[in-house]
């Protein structure tokens, strides 16, 4: 009866594990791309001053004044595919201008928060959450702003944008917010 009691909650364990899975590795990097010109490079900003040549610089001049006006009426949320951490294209000039404003205002701070939808277990919701969050401080520190800066935090399910238990609602769920700090 015991043997039987064990072989029964063995097989139960097993099914409700293999139901949790997923198929996301958390333990991988996020795939970000070093957006920043490389000064050694061919054609960079400097080649034409070492070959002889006059070199425009590409280098902008910044009003910290008017960038940090832009900054707050900035969209501050990146919203994420189903069981993803991958930063969409859409939201590349969105983290670039929060990046630049952090590159140009050293003193500002900011808290990027990850969040999911309400399926999975809290666990992984949690890290899922952090890797979002993560994955948004690594673009924008590619960008210029410092590791000081920013704070990644996760809040996994728990406070979901919408309450809905449709797509739609879990979809504005999948998200990192940008707060200042």
């Amino acid at each position: 009866m015991t043997t039987l009691r064990i072989a029964v909650s063995a097989a139960v364990l097993s099914a409700v594990l293999a139901g949790c899975g997923s198929s996301v590795k958390l333990d991988e990097a996020a795939p970000v791309v070093d957006a920043r010109p490389n000064p050694n490079a061919a054609g960079g900003a400097n080649s034409g001053a070492r070959s002889g040549g006059t070199a425009q610089s590409a280098v902008t001049t910044v009003d910290v004044g008017a960038n940090n006006q832009a900054a707050s009426n900035l969209a501050r949320v990146v919203y994420f595919d189903f069981d993803s951490y991958v930063l969409r294209d859409e939201y590349k000039p969105l983290i670039e201008s929060h990046a630049r404003t952090l590159s140009a205002v050293k003193t500002k701070k900011m808290v990027i928060e990850g969040h999911t939808d309400e399926r999975g277990g809290r666990e992984y919701n949690l890290a899922l959450g952090q890797r979002r969050a993560e994955a948004v401080a690594k673009s924008m520190m590619l960008l210029g702003a410092s590791d000081g800066q920013i704070e990644a935090v996760s809040y996994g399910k728990e406070r979901p944008a919408s309450e809905g238990h449709d797509e739609a609602a879990w979809a504005k769920n999948r998200r990192a917010e940008l707060k200042d700090r």
